[in-house]
């Protein structure tokens, strides 16, 4: 078992993990990393604890969206079109992106509030 010291938030932790994995863990905490970073340039230091569970919903949220497009796909209901050029993904992934962030303001300012 392999252990690895990995930043979030300026704060280390240590953890263990499967041998191999460590590649994958290290890019899932920066990913983490980023998602904390980016709130703490949106609402500030409010605490780790209350930064950690923004971004943990955050992936929840990004982890729910996936499993409801796998859904789609599967069914059929939205296979992409031979003619569908770049502007379609980018406008699929812009509205993605406005979703997410309109969830996060709406969780920021429920959090501020409490």
């Amino acid at each position: 078992m392999a252990e690895l010291s990995l930043t979030i938030n300026n704060r280390g932790y240590t953890v263990s993990c499967d041998d191999g994995q460590e590649a994958h863990l290290t890019n899932l905490a920066a990913h983490l990393d980023q998602l904390v970073q980016d709130l703490v340039s949106q609402v500030g230091q409010v605490g780790e604890a209350r930064l950690l569970v923004m971004a943990s919903l955050m992936v929840a949220d990004e982890l729910a969206e996936a499993y409801d497009r796998i859904a789609e796909l599967e069914r059929g209901q939205d296979a992409p079109a031979p003619a569908a050029g770049n502007g379609a993904i980018e406008a699929e992934v812009a509205q993605a992106v406005e979703s997410c962030a309109s969830r996060l303001e709406a969780i920021a300012a429920r959090l501020e509030g409490s």
